[in-house]
């Protein structure tokens, strides 16, 4: 350590998630022991074996807002500060820590005895709250941090119950991300006038909204999954690019966002669902319990080149026209095309009663990918060979079948697959629910 030069030592310790594991060790090396200080950025998570030793007398076990207050006091300047409660604490109930606040990071009082001395410098913010603790417990954190943080540019909060009584508009901040959070904004009014300036908003399982609406004029890109059910939704973002936006079944449901580039929309119901025309989307992602619907209410796509389709409920009726069918009349230009296990369930449906049709659209396509259950792999085979015959600019074709798949059904589908059109660049993979798919790139999966 001593032999490498300061500034690649104090890139590597920059590096380090555990800033209060960089000091312990300081006194390791010389290097180690003057570079320290100079570290820009303070990293502490509670973990759950410490959790655990601070609730085991008598162990002694620094109490979590102590040792924050303490490495922070050894930083020369502080540029970046990440604290919270490790994500396993998080879903587990606990006895007894109702009366407790160790853990209450969005305390008041807690970020009052800090914030004031780090604020000078500080970019970046982020809190990762202990649930158990703060959800019962109103905060004023927001009005704090608007008040001190001026020169703040990242934003981060997570698993609190926050007031936006007396927040303060903050100039500089273009990062924003709630999650998990009570929100006292029922309407997202306050969030418009006070972050005016974000490029980058994450709502995630925001809770409290009635009839959230937002209006940012600079924002570029947004996440926004609903927790609830709220009445109407709207988006008014005129330099947004990208948007991915989870809700249940609103009453209204408005997104004007002439910009957009990529959007992913999901939706139960898309019987209230309206936009003005995409005029630059090119990427999308439609996910419903009534896919059809969605998909005949969406304003003409003729930009879209890119698009996956997920239908989130099981098919009653052989729907007309075709799931495929459908898609290449709405975005006639579409050239790749990815279809979730339900909806490519519906395609082989279409196809067996013969209502899935050669059309116009079918030789645009160059790219498709799949997930297949193999619920009836003659079905299957049957159904990727008329796409073949039909798809006549198809270049790539990826199958990911689900991983409780005999292995001798899956590579009959490939042999298949290869033997009838090889000039295809054939990808295949396994998929499971909730997990990331497994690929094997021109290669057998076993």
């Amino acid at each position: 350590m001593d032999e490498l030069p300061n500034s690649l030592v104090l890139e590597i310790l920059s590096r380090v998630r555990d800033s209060a594991g960089v000091f312990r060790c300081r006194h390791l090396s010389k290097t180690l022991n003057s570079i320290a200080p100079e570290i820009r950025s303070a990293d502490l998570y509670c973990s759950y074996n410490r959790y655990v030793k601070s609730r085991s007398p008598p162990v002694a076990v620094t109490p979590f807002k102590e040792a924050f207050r303490k490495l922070l006091s050894q930083l020369n300047v502080v540029e970046a500060v990440s604290i919270g409660v490790e994500k396993p604490l998080g879903p587990n109930t606990y006895n007894d820590v109702e009366d407790e606040d160790d853990l209450f990071l969005t305390d008041v009082d807690f970020l009052k005895e800090w914030l004031p001395e780090a604020s000078a410098d500080l970019r970046s913010l982020s809190i990762s709250d202990f649930w158990v603790q703060s959800c019962w417990r109103r905060s004023d954190a927001l009005s704090i941090i608007s008040s001190l943080a001026v020169k703040l540019v990242r934003l981060d909060l997570r698993n609190a119950w926050l007031s936006v009584d007396n927040l303060i508009p903050m100039a500089n901040l273009t990062s924003l991300t709630l999650e998990f959070i009570r929100l006292d904004d029922e309407n997202l009014n306050r969030l418009n006038e006070c972050f005016p300036y974000l490029h980058e908003l994450n709502l995630i399982g925001v809770g409290g909204l009635k009839e959230p609406y937002l209006h940012l004029l600079q924002l570029k890109t947004c996440q926004w999954l609903l927790s609830n059910a709220p009445t109407s939704i709207s988006v008014t973002a005129p330099s947004l690019q990208s948007l991915s936006l989870k809700c249940v079944d609103p009453h209204r449901l408005l997104i004007e966002t002439p910009s957009i580039s990529m959007l992913n929309l999901s939706l139960e119901s898309a019987a209230n669902f309206r936009a003005q025309e995409f005029g630059c989307l090119r990427k999308l992602r439609l996910e419903s319990a009534n896919l059809h619907s969605l998909i005949c209410r969406f304003p003409s796509g003729k930009t879209v080149t890119d698009v996956t389709a997920v239908s989130l409920k099981p098919l009653t009726a052989v729907p007309r026209p075709s799931i495929l069918g459908l898609l290449l009349s709405t975005f006639p230009n579409m050239c790749s095309l990815t279809l979730a296990a339900g909806t490519w369930l519906e395609m082989e449906s279409c196809f067996s009663t013969g209502s899935l049709e050669p059309c116009e659209g079918m030789k645009a396509l160059r790219e498709m990918k799949a997930y297949l259950t193999l619920s009836d792999a003659d079905l299957t085979h049957s159904t990727i060979l008329f796409l073949l015959d039909h798809c006549v600019s198809l270049r790539r074709m990826s199958l990911l079948v689900h991983c409780d798949v005999v292995s001798k059904v899956t590579q009959s589908l490939v042999s298949i697959c290869r033997a009838y059109k090889p000039e295809v660049s054939w990808r295949w993979g396994l998929w499971k629910e909730g997990s990331e798919d497994i690929r094997i790139e021109e290669g057998d999966l076993y």
